[in-house]
């Protein structure tokens, strides 16, 4: 972005200086300085590609961008160059003209190196094979030319273009010792064959032998270049034969100027087309709509200043100022004309549009299911844009569209024609596929309904997968409610089975042993074995309370942690167990809450595996996330098939209820034959560093 700017900031300030100078110049400081050719030149031949290249620095960072606004601003400069010469001639006797002249050979040599490599690189500056970047390479010597002469000729090498008939001017810097080199300078460098050949063959190599894609991309600019070369030829050929003043050589130089409006025509027809010079689709339609607007301005002042330039020489000056504000008015209305078909070109006809638009909002809006969304989006598309089929393809929760088709209108044959995600934010939620259009092929009209309808649709295809989501959650969570209710119902009543079953009839019993006691006291006969036997049955009862309050909540996890408590637990498992655990987790407390949910979590899923996965071993290991607490319990068992309802453990269900209470993630991996791996992350605040205090039974 940096550089795209210093590009621009330096390349406006030349050029519009150079281009500025020129026009003072010719027109208002020397108007008698050969008017109809320099300015001619510059306006119809310079301006459309300068305008062009800067306006592209503004849309994009394609180094081709660059390459376009670096040769026309060589241009211009070369024709300031020109029109100071030609104005002040005594700087031909200047001591340091050599030096001068630089400005004039360099200006040259930039402007056909970036005119050379932008037709050579076009559409988006991928060169399909190693030996066209190699001579791509080459052609950047061009620039070299002024400091070449400089060295090798003892007289100074004015520019081709310049068309002065003046004497040998002697070169006070040349190198002797590099005279040699002069053959070498004027057949490559000066004469300017050899490298635009080398150009031009990478050119036409690519337009002509390329893939099939290729050369369609690039069809436009082969046609407009080489009418541009053909015209170009036929006015060095005018100059040479000295007939470039006659009505021919007036006619030549106009079409040249016509032929270099194509170039810039020929690349927004790539940018409308292909996408060149790296243009993304949502901003092709205003950069065409820019660039159309540009040309359709420099067309006009082309078209309503050119009589009064090229017939300068054979009318009053009254006579050319009332013919150029007479083709200003008649030309008007083709102006206006010519902007609103280019503006229905790019984007369509709005009515049709909004006609489709509304039809497809009324029939999103009478939709409720998904599937039903999703299918009278697709037959809107098809029907609206003209396309053979449209498939819609939704996301996956991790943002990969899903390959099976969610909808499809007309039969999928082939590749899709264009594409385009289907996004709210920065989450993909899908993709609308298009095939080849049944009718020539998509334009930018096209394009741009095809963004305005995603936008529209992917609103719809939002709400209506949320709504489902949600109902599908709210299932889930009714479900698990339910389960939630059974399991503490199942717990109670097991619960009041050990009570009564098991300690309330040790108490009953003790009772009665402590009435009989009370008896054998009041008539002298209770002895001190007794009252051992008294007491050993209180113990036993007690320890049957720890026993069953250990069930409910073990009190080694309140005294010492979570990971004591699960090694506690798990000290006699029946197959090899490996707990993994650091010393920062090993000491460390969380809520009460997620550490029964992490206990609990453990010995349900060591349950499963000791049931139902026939491992060898198994593992335990606990770590903590920047916002969680992970527990992940592994084993190398048989596994199973996690898409089959039956052949998973019907405890992860109780797992994922327990989770799911305090908004924690539950992930299980699991292979037939390759183990099972089962992950669990707690939300969790800042951990509580000390111990809790906890009254002992």
């Amino acid at each position: 972005m940096l550089a795209r700017r210093a590009w621009l900031v330096v390349l406006g300030v030349v050029g519009t200086g150079s281009i500025g100078y020129v026009v003072l110049v010719r027109v208002i400081t020397s108007p008698g300085s050969r008017p109809g050719e320099g300015l001619g030149w510059l306006l119809f031949g310079v301006l459309p590609l300068y305008a062009f290249g800067l306006w592209l620095l503004t849309a994009t960072s394609s180094r081709l961008a660059i390459y376009v606004a670096l040769g026309a601003t060589g241009s211009a400069v070369g024709s300031a160059y020109e029109t100071f010469v030609w104005t002040n001639p005594d700087v031909l006797e200047s001591p340091t003209f050599a030096l001068f002249n630089q400005i004039g050979l360099t200006a040259d040599g930039l402007a056909a190196t970036g005119f050379l490599l932008m037709i050579a690189s076009f559409p988006d500056g991928i060169l399909e094979r190693r030996w066209q970047r190699v001579v791509l390479r080459l052609v950047w010597l061009g620039v070299l030319v002024g400091p070449a002469t400089l060295l090798t000729y003892d007289h100074v090498v004015l520019p081709q273009y310049i068309g002065l008939d003046v004497p040998p001017i002697p070169n006070p810097y040349v190198v002797p010792a590099l005279e040699p080199l002069q053959p070498f300078v004027e057949n490559v460098l000066l004469e300017w064959w050899v490298i635009p050949l080398l150009a031009l063959t990478v050119f036409y190599w690519r337009g002509l032998f390329s893939g099939a894609a290729r050369r369609s991309q690039m069809r436009v600019m082969v046609i407009a270049v080489t009418c541009t070369l053909v015209m170009y030829m036929l006015w060095e050929t005018s100059a040479i034969m000295g007939i470039d003043g006659t009505p021919f050589g007036t006619a030549v130089t106009v079409l040249v100027a016509t032929c270099m409006v194509a170039l810039p025509v020929a690349g927004i027809h790539g940018i409308l087309r292909y996408g060149a010079y790296d243009i993304a689709l949502a901003d092709r339609g205003r950069v065409v709509m820019q660039s159309s607007t540009t040309l359709i301005t420099i067309i006009y002042a082309w078209a309503v200043a050119a009589p009064g330039v090229l017939l300068s020489r054979v009318l009053p000056s009254a006579t050319a100022v009332l013919l150029t504000a007479c083709i200003a008015v008649l030309l008007l209305p083709v102006r206006g004309w010519l902007s609103r078909w280019i503006r229905r070109t790019v984007f369509g006809d709005h009515d049709e549009q909004h006609r489709l638009l509304g039809d497809l909002g009324t029939r999103l809006e009478q939709a409720v299911d998904l599937d039903e969304v999703l299918s009278r989006l697709a037959g809107g598309v098809r029907d609206g844009l003209g396309a053979s089929w449209v498939r819609i393809r939704l996301a996956a929760p991790d943002g990969r569209t899903v390959d099976t088709p969610d909808a499809v209108a007309g039969t999928v044959s082939g590749e899709p024609a264009i594409g385009l995600d289907l996004t709210r934010g920065d989450l993909v939620i899908g993709r609308i596929d298009l095939g080849p259009a049944r009718s020539g092929a998509y334009g930018l009209a096209e394009l741009s309904l095809l963004e305005t309808v995603a936008r529209q649709a992917t609103t719809a295809v939002a709400n209506v997968r949320l709504t489902a989501e949600l109902a599908d959650q709210l299932r889930e969570l009714t479900a698990s409610r339910t389960r939630l209710i059974t399991a503490q119902d199942e717990e109670r009543r097991r619960i009041e089975r050990n009570l009564h079953d098991g300690i309330q009839q040790s108490v009953v019993a003790l009772i009665a042993g402590l009435r009989l006691a009370r008896n054998r006291l009041g008539r002298g006969e209770l002895s001190q074995t007794e009252l051992a036997e008294l007491q050993d049955q209180a113990r036993e009862t007690l320890s049957d309370l720890r026993e069953l309050a250990q069930g409910i909540h073990p009190q080694v996890l309140t005294d010492n942690g979570l990971i004591p408590a699960i090694e506690s637990r798990t000290a006699r498992y029946p197959i090899p167990l490996t707990i993994a655990a650091s010393d920062d987790v090993r000491h460390r407390r969380w809520g009460a809450d997620i550490e029964a949910i992490a206990f609990y979590t453990v010995r349900e899923a060591l349950a499963n595996v000791a049931k139902h996965s026939g491992a060898t071993c198994a593992s335990v290991a606990v770590s903590t996330t920047p916002n969680s607490l992970r527990v992940v319990v592994s084993d190398d068992g048989t596994g199973f098939d996690l898409t089959s309802r039956n052949g998973s453990p019907g405890g992860l269900a109780n797992i994922r209820d327990r989770v799911g209470v305090v908004g924690g993630r539950v992930s299980v991996t699991s292979t037939p034959e390759h183990g099972t791996r089962l992950t669990v992350d707690l939300p969790i605040d800042l951990p509580v560093e000390q111990p809790r205090e906890s009254a002992r039974v």
